[in-house]
């Protein structure tokens, strides 16, 4: 622990790179704006999501039956096959228009991948280790936290492959950005 604790310094300002970058990537980079496509009829999209759900959630459709039996089955995979298919995030309006929130969770959840690496590299390193072995380590370390995050959606839930690995590049500069702090300031001997 006492390890852990001699890294607060890098957790910090790691998390505020991180951060940052994040920031910089989704409002000022290109990339990501081919993400989503606008509905070609946004109101009335706008309005059945309204009558058919009961808030904010998430909503799959057509919903899998909680009674298996053989018509509700095939009831199912007739509703399926005739399509579409698909998932329905609804969020709350007031999370869209103020940001505040959620950006408070993104720098908490970039404090706590930080965490996470720094206690890897503190089981793994000592004091004083050399400033490659800290950046193999703590990149490795953050590339498996940031760097995955959009597979499991592309497998389960739609999301674009090619979203999925942009969210992997996205990652990657996070990692790099995480382990070169981490190199920077490593404890001496």
């Amino acid at each position: 622990m006492d390890g852990l604790l001699t890294l607060w310094l890098p957790i910090l300002i790691s998390a505020a790179v991180v951060f940052v970058a994040s920031a910089a990537v989704w409002m000022i980079l290109p990339h990501h704006r081919s993400d989503w496509t606008p509905a070609t009829d946004e109101d009335a999209l706008m309005e059945g999501v309204r009558k058919g759900t009961a808030g904010p959630g998430m909503y799959y459709f057509p919903f899998f039956p909680a009674e298996r039996n053989p018509e509700t089955m095939a009831a199912y995979q007739d509703k399926a096959r005739a399509g579409p298919a698909g998932i329905v995030r609804v969020r709350d309006p007031e999370s869209v228009i103020r940001m505040g929130p959620s950006l408070v969770r993104s720098f908490a959840l970039h404090l706590v991948i930080a965490i996470f690496v720094a206690y890897l590299a503190s089981v793994a390193l000592a004091p004083g280790a050399a400033y490659l072995a800290v950046f193999q380590i703590t990149g490795t370390a953050a590339f498996l936290a940031h760097g995955f995050i959009g597979y499991q959606e592309a497998i389960w839930f739609g999301l674009p492959c090619r979203v999925a690995f942009k969210h992997s590049l996205d990652g990657l500069l996070y990692a790099l950005l995480t382990a070169g702090v981490f190199g920077w300031l490593w404890p001496a001997a």
